[in-house]
């Protein structure tokens, strides 16, 4: 950055002809008590000046530096907590690190210390000092850190503060960014408007408008100077554009959430983080705090984070917008994530703002359905695509992200859960609603909306549950529907596939065919028991076929499809991975069976108790029940049944 391209003398008189004194401060009266302008700078210095001020230091001063000292010889930054005034020519010296700052910046060097961290350790003894005036400040021009223009960096360190410099690529950087915190300091008080604040806040309704239209990239770089100069309007607008593309990140929308326009979008937003239990400043006392000192109402607040917390909290905005998000839920929370984003996908152009400071339809991120199929990729959709009337050409959609079949159950990482064991009930033709009927516990319900993995893992084991048996096997698992219409109950974690296995495939088919699919993978914990691999499939009440494969042995019963025969699916010199992998992809060609991978490993389904899949030892058999427990504070886990010889 060449201090040759930039007009000091335009800069500068820009900057002086905007001045206004801060709120805490008064301008300077003249004698005859009137109010005079504070001059900030001086007349530049001549080149003579310049030239000795080199030859004094032994260096040629940078640029940018050396072009702002010919024109004002000197200047009253005005930085509040931190440096106030600029010397001239005849001011500046070297630094020489008086406080012996070097080796305290050495010694954290380490090892292998990046190259930033070892200039900084070495500015100390090498920077030319720059104010006459600071708190416990200082500006520091660094000639060992310099660039392809000879411009050196600026350092400021706030003795004070104890934190590392703020560092500038130049003294030009350094003063642009003072003028903007100028601007920003003073934008409370109504008579600071001038050109400046004029073409910011026209940048501001700018991008505004080529948000809408879906052209957020170009109105990114706006609001973000906008901000810069402490401009109404652009944190807000901003804050939205960055957090679609990070969903899952904190952000702030300031006084928002007072505003009866924005709060229904912005306030459940905002309690997203102390509803996840992520809040750990002063707790939730702190945070509502905080909610009523930007105008919320503490009421309303505690309501929005209660239904947050509990997860009955649903989006519900207006119109058509409204009853597209309505339509998008139902079909979430069934698993169906891929069909209900093309819903809001389409829907989006509809989407209306409340107000002037909304530009997106944020409130989705706090959905407890919707809100999880927001992914960054998505996040980043919904603003390339025009809305609230605005046109323009639509992004190009982002893929599906549900695989079809059941192969995805094979890939490292495929799922969250702490075991790669599964089991899944699915039911052909009826709708998920009626399985905690036909194989749920007495009383079993649905439950609303829950992240499966987390139910499933958190469920009490028999041993902490009065009326259930210990060698009851109850799973939680979760419910939803397939593409190709079958019900399922999927569950992540499982108990040890053994001898007393009551397969509940019988009792869910009572309207058509169901199947049973129970992978129980080998455990070092177990001993010698090898992967164990179970299907079996019922029509109208009664069993048709079933297969048990545990390492080499093969139990069967009924009529199994030739697609479907142990021996050409389970082959002794393939890996387990190839065989299961084999097997899942037969069951989805034989049986059109399949599952939603994003909603059961990210997305938010109904969980209901399933009865045993287990019986009760007959006569003469024994069963086992281990319980292992992770350390205090950690899960714990019953590994279920086993049955002793």
């Amino acid at each position: 950055m060449s201090g040759d391209s930039f007009d000091w003398h335009e800069f500068l008189g820009r900057w002086q002809e905007e001045w206004v004194p801060r709120d805490d401060e008064d301008e300077y009266e003249s004698e005859d008590g009137g109010q005079t302008v504070t001059p900030l700078g001086r007349p530049g210095a001549d080149e003579a000046a310049i030239a000795a001020a080199e030859e004094r230091l032994g260096r040629r001063l940078p640029p940018s530096y050396r072009e702002f000292l010919s024109v004002s010889d000197g200047w009253h930054v005005d930085q509040m907590a931190g440096i106030y005034q600029l010397g001239g020519a005849a001011d500046i010296d070297w630094f020489q690190d008086p406080y012996d700052m070097t080796p305290m910046y050495e010694e954290n060097l380490g090892d292998n210390p990046r190259e930033e961290d070892v200039l900084l350790a070495g500015m100390w003894q090498r920077a030319l000092r720059l104010e006459t005036d600071s708190d416990m400040s200082y500006a520091l021009l660094d000639p060992g850190d310099s660039d392809q223009d000879d411009e050196w960096a600026l350092y400021v360190y706030k003795g004070w503060g104890g934190e590392l410099p703020d560092r500038y690529p130049s003294f030009r950087a350094y003063m642009e960014a003072m003028y903007r915190g100028f601007h920003s300091v003073r934008v409370e008080r109504p008579d600071f408007e001038n050109a400046t604040t004029r073409a910011q806040d026209a940048h501001v309704e700018k991008a505004r408008l080529l948000a809408l239209r879906g052209r957020y990239e170009e109105a990114l770089p706006l609001l973000e100077e906008a901000l810069s100069f402490g401009r109404p309007r652009s944190a807000a607008l901003l804050t939205q554009l960055r957090h679609l593309p990070a969903p899952q990140s904190s952000q702030s929308y300031g006084n928002l959430v007072a505003d009866p326009r924005y709060l229904p979008e912005i306030l459940p937003v905002e309690a997203m983080v102390p509803a996840r239990g992520e809040w750990r400043l002063g707790g939730d006392d702190h945070w509502l705090g905080m909610m009523a000192a930007r105008g919320a109402a503490r009421k309303t607040v505690e309501t929005v984070l209660s239904t947050m917390r509990d997860g009955t909290y649903r989006y519900a905005p207006p119109g058509a917008w409204g009853r597209a998000v309505a339509e998008a839920r139902e079909s979430a929370r069934w698993g169906a994530t891929d069909a209900a984003w093309r819903v809001l996908r389409d829907a989006l152009p509809l989407w209306e703002a409340p107000g002037p400071l909304l530009i997106a339809p944020i409130g989705l991120l706090a959905d407890p359905v919707l809100g999880p199929l927001i992914t960054p990729e998505r996040g980043r959709e919904i603003l390339a695509t025009p809305r609230a009337g605005e046109t323009g050409p639509a992004p190009e959609p982002v893929p599906d992200l549900d695989p079809p079949g059941l192969a995805w159950l094979t890939e490292p990482a495929a799922n969250r859960w702490p075991l790669d064991g599964y089991r899944c009930v699915w039911a052909e033709g009826i709708d998920p609603s009626r399985l905690p009927d036909l194989i749920g516990e007495e009383g079993a319900g649905l439950s609303a909306p829950t992240d499966p993995g987390k139910a499933s893992w958190r469920a009490p084991r028999p041993h902490e549950r009065e009326g259930v048996e210990l060698w009851e096997d109850r799973a939680v698992v979760a419910v939803g529907r397939t593409a190709e219409a079958w019900a399922f109950a999927f569950g992540g974690h499982s108990c040890h596939l053994n001898d007393l296995f009551l397969s509940p495939a019988p009792a869910a088919s009572s309207s058509g065919r169901a199947v049973v699919v129970w992978r129980d993978p080998r455990r070092a914990s177990r001993g010698d028991h090898p992967t164990a691999f179970h299907l079996s499939v019922a029509e109208r009440g009664e069993e048709i076929y079933a297969l048990t494969v545990r390492g080499r042995e093969v139990q069967r019963s009924g009529a199994i499809p030739g697609a479907l025969d142990p021996e050409r699916l389970f082959r002794p010199e393939d890996t387990e991975r190839d065989r299961e992998l084999r097997v899942l992809e037969a069951l989805h060609t034989e049986l059109g069976l399949a599952l939603p991978r994003f909603a059961l490993t990210q997305g938010r389904l109904h969980t209901f108790t399933t009865t045993s899949w287990t019986r009760a030892p007959r006569s003469g058999e024994g069963f086992a029940y281990a319980y292992i427990g992770f350390g205090r504070g950690d899960r714990s886990r019953a590994a279920g049944p086993m049955r002793y010889s």
